[in-house]
């Protein structure tokens, strides 16, 4: 299960916990919860489509002006 699958399924059990409760404040933070859940998704998603590569420099291939001085 991919780990925006397993977001999604978290959101919807966390909706449904919403539905069930009575107190609107506590109902208000359970779809909250569920959105994040959804924005992770959404973000699980792009991450999966995007493809980095990153690659260190070696310290000899550095050049002296690279460093940042304080």
């Amino acid at each position: 299960m991919t780990p925006s699958t397993q977001y999604r399924r978290l959101a919807a059990e966390l909706r449904a916990k919403a539905q069930q409760e009575e107190s609107p404040a506590v109902r208000a933070e359970w779809n909250h919860l569920a959105q994040c859940y959804v924005r992770l998704a959404e973000q699980a998603d792009k991450n999966q489509r995007t493809d980095i590569v990153y690659e260190p420099t070696l310290r000899s291939e550095r050049r002296d002006d690279d460093t940042v001085s304080p």
